[in-house]
Parts: structure tokens; C-alpha cells; sequence
């Protein structure tokens, strides 16, 4: 069965998922520019597709992939995938929540200590020969609060590596936490309007869905801490950019950290040209180390599927 397996790799993948997956049998095409609309053309060549974020797989494609029966996603989100007409028509969809998970958590800690350290204004200035030393007043990770939206992957992650800062952690998620890993990092399971009120930093760690979008808008951000700073590095409308905006224009809100957009790449760049923002260009599982990951688990993920069907 595997020998006869042709899968289409519509993004860039590490070389090390696609060995894996000649050395089983599998035909495998690397298109990782291909355009949605020569997807749907030639997906029905095909048994698997292997995407990032890049690439939607819509209804039509699902419905134009007579023999397609995985979609994999090598990363996190699931959002760029109809999950409802993939169940409909019987693919399985796999991701790899685990892979960046580690790169992740490193860039929101990196994010919170560019906030805290102000470091993107020092390391402008000092390349526009400006010497601003005294302007450059930051605050210290010891002794804050850190409050988490989401324990997955990532959070908890971020979690340990804030804790190892002496911050005090605020968790807050759909379902109560392990009393166990509450205890090792000595963290509070409270509901998310107590997180927004005690949080000196809000960290967003959840996957984005219906229920998510928007989930921090105007009345949430209205809540938090006078002069506290919101990170996102999930998903770009998990956010309310526009209220984000006033927020911060404001001074409602001390600053923010973003890797995520609602829009990507962005086509209104208002908010991330605010002096109190620091940006990213979605690059949370931008690592060597994170990519390999995830080629190489979203590649053993489908040939198992196959071993067992």
C-alpha cells in the first residue's frame, strides 16, 4: 500500500520528514510554492497533502481530492484547514503541536524581556549613531505577574521559563490544570477576568477557533492592569487589533508584543509602528531545530496512519 502512497508537499518542509518519506515507498512532489489555484487542479493525484500556514485547504480542495486521505499540517494551527469538510469527506488531519513548542516559549520570553529591556529602541538608536542611555528605563522580570491564557504546549513551557525569572505565574484555561504542575510552579488556576486584573504581563497560548476569535477585545483589555503588557505569539484574531490600538494609544496599556497578525503579512501597519510595540514576523517555530521537528513527526505521523489502515 505505501509504495502506491503519492503525497504533494505544498510548503517548505526540512528535507528530513521527506527521506523518511521515500524511504517507506511514498512518491513524494515538493511543490512548496504552488498557488491555491493549481492545487485544486492537481489534488486529485494525490493521497496526502503536507502543508504549513501558507496553504489553505479549503472545502474545494478537499472536495477536488477524490483520493486524498490525510491532510498534515507541520506545525500547530489547525485554522488553515477546513476541519468540518475534511471530517465530511473522511480525511484525516494530523499536526504537530509538539514541534515548536520549545521555540515557541523562547520567543515569548525573548518578547517579554525586549518589553521589560526596551532593547528593539536601544538597538535602533545605537545603529543611528544615538546614544540614549537615559531615555531607556526598563523593569525587571523578578517579582511580576505573569498570567497565562492556555496551558498547552507552549504555556507551559513559557510557564517554567517565567518562573525560573521570579515571576509569580496566574493560570487560565477551559479546564482545571494538573494539582501537580500548579505545585512545581507554584501557580494560581484563576478565571480569566481575576488573570486580567492581577497580571503585570498577559500571555495568549491558546489555539485560535470560533470560540477564540476575539477572545481579548475591548472589555478584556479595559480590565487589565493599568500600564501591564499583552504578548501574543498563538494567533493573530485571538486579538481585537483595533481596540489592541486604542488600548495602546491610549496608555491604557504599558505595550505589547506580537509575532502574529490578523492579517498576514499585515496590510494596515498602524500598530505595529507604535513606539510602545514590539514585532516579529510570525517566527515562533522559526528555528532549525523546530522545523527538522516537525517534518520529521508530521512524516512518521503519516506513515503511520498508513502502516494501520
Amino acid at each position: 500500500m505505501r509504495s502506491k502512497v503519492k503525497a504533494l508537499i505544498c510548503d517548505p518542509l526540512d528535507n528530513e520528514g521527506v527521506y523518511k518519506l521515500e524511504k517507506v515507498g511514498f512518491k513524494v512532489d515538493v511543490k512548496p510554492s504552488i498557488s491555491n489555484s493549481e492545487l485544486q487542479k492537481t489534488v486529485s493525484n494525490y493521497n496526502v497533502l503536507i502543508v504549513r500556514s501558507r496553504t489553505k485547504v479549503t472545502r474545494k480542495i478537499l472536495e477536488a481530492g477524490k483520493q486524498l486521505r490525510v491532510v498534515g499540517r507541520a506545525g500547530v494551527g489547525l485554522d488553515n484547514i477546513d476541519l468540518d469538510a475534511a471530517e465530511k469527506r473522511g480525511v484525516q488531519v494530523f499536526n504537530t503541536p509538539e514541534a515548536p513548542a520549545e521555540a515557541a516559549a523562547e520567543l515569548s520570553i525573548g518578547l517579554i524581556l525586549s518589553l521589560a529591556r526596551r532593547i528593539p529602541s536601544a538597538d535602533r538608536a545605537m545603529k543611528e549613531g544615538r546614544w540614549i542611555k537615559t531615555g531607556l528605563m526598563g523593569w525587571e522580570l523578578r517579582g511580576k505577574t505573569l498570567g497565562t491564557i492556555g496551558l498547552g504546549n507552549v504555556g507551559e513551557r513559557v510557564a517554567r521559563l517565567a518562573k525560573a525569572f521570579g515571576m509569580t505565574i496566574l493560570i487560565t484555561k477551559r479546564t482545571p490544570p494538573d494539582p501537580a504542575m500548579l505545585k512545581e510552579l507554584e501557580a494560581q488556576f484563576v478565571p480569566l477576568t481575576e488573570l486580567l486584573k492581577r497580571s503585570d504581563v498577559v500571555m495568549i497560548h491558546v489555539p485560535y477557533s470560533s470560540q477564540t476569535h476575539h477572545m481579548i477585545g475591548a472589555k478584556e483589555l479595559q480590565l487589565m492592569k493599568k500600564g501591564s503588557y499583552l504578548v501574543n505569539t498563538s494567533r493573530g484574531a485571538i486579538v481585537d487589533e483595533k481596540a489592541l490600538l486604542k488600548a495602546l494609544q491610549s496608555k491604557r496599556l504599558g505595550g505589547a508584543a506580537l509575532d502574529v497578525y490578523e492579517v498576514e503579512p499585515p496590510t494596515n501597519w498602524t500598530l505595529m509602528q507604535l513606539p510602545n510595540v514590539v514585532c516579529t514576523p510570525h517566527i515562533g517555530a522559526q528555528t532549525i531545530e523546530a522545523q527538522k521537528t516537525a517534518s520529521v513527526l508530521i512524516a512518521e505521523k503519516i506513515i503511520g496512519f498508513f502502516t494501520q489502515s
